[in-house]
């Protein structure tokens, strides 16, 4: 993978790159994942629930023989602005020591299919 950051653009301004380049590839892409452990707890905090999330995706990769090293791009959803600082400290926690990382998108959406979801997250990756 080559992380992209042409001249001409800033540059990022969190833990992502504008773009990422890999040669042909077998792909693999997640379902959203929400802040919901294996025994049915739902953390209350958005952090938290990112952090299961970001686990879940781990084991997604695992099962394809991936790790984190292989995600080209994180795509996030939280419900309200004040989510997103918890959401970004488990992110930038889960890539920390990357070398290349993944391209981003975070978005505040109204909501999900149960009240107490903050953050949904799903990944792009590739061998």
């Amino acid at each position: 993978m080559t992380p992209l950051t042409p001249a001409g653009l800033a540059p990022p301004f969190a833990a992502y790159s504008h773009g990422i380049a890999v040669p042909a590839s077998r792909l693999l892409v997640t379902s959203g994942q929400l802040g919901l452990a294996p025994d049915g707890i739902v953390p209350e905090d958005a952090q938290g629930q990112a952090e299961i999330c970001l686990s879940n995706i781990d084991l997604i990769l695992a099962e394809d023989g991936m790790t984190r090293a292989n995600i080209l791009r994180l795509n996030a959803y939280v419900t309200d602005r004040a989510h997103m600082a918890g959401y970004m400290a488990a992110r930038d926690a889960y890539l920390g020591g990357l070398a290349a990382l993944p391209a981003s998108t975070l978005l505040i959406v109204s909501g999900f299919t149960r009240p107490e979801f903050l953050v949904e997250i799903e990944a792009i990756a590739a061998t």
